[in-house]
């Protein structure tokens, strides 16, 4: 079983050389306006968990220690990514030329190689995540937050 799941990861190693490429592609992506918001904030939210340490398996630990945090990330950009308009996916990848077919080879090998367990948990956090923007943006509760913070005398 162990020697089963570090084959799977030395599959990864070709896609980590292009780590720079799908980097560039995903800070476009960020700086667009028309990337949904929610999204977004899932890589932020990744992003944090990496940063503040606090990890469900101590980076101490060799090896797996720092696994925990590849996971987040790789699901964290898997369901960024998901979430693109396909049009502007389009764009971006036009516009850094990176090759679609080269793209999609790649996502669907890191889907390949990702538990089945774990790629239904994306598809149900992603789903939630998009019916609590929703449900957030039905509400108005964004721009009364603003105005709130924002009114003349408030310190923050």
């Amino acid at each position: 079983m162990l020697v089963r799941r570090m084959l799977a990861m030395a599959a990864f190693l070709p896609l980590a050389g292009r780590a720079p490429i799908y980097a560039r592609l995903i800070v476009a992506l960020i700086q667009d306006r028309r990337m949904p918001k929610a999204r977004t904030a899932l890589l932020a939210g990744a992003a944090g968990y990496v940063i503040l340490g606090r990890d469900i398996i101590p980076d101490d630990i060799p090896i797996i220690g720092g696994l925990d945090d590849l996971v987040v990330v790789v699901l964290a950009v898997e369901l960024f990514l998901d979430g693109v308009p396909a049009d502007l996916l389009d764009e971006k990848l036009r516009d850094l030329g990176i090759d679609r077919a080269a793209y999609d080879q790649d996502v669907a090998q890191i889907r390949r190689l990702t538990p089945k367990p774990v790629r239904r948990l994306i598809r149900r956090i992603a789903q939630a995540v998009e019916a609590a923007g929703q449900a957030i943006h039905a509400s108005g509760l964004g721009p009364r937050t603003r105005a709130w913070i924002s009114r003349e005398g408030h310190t923050a």
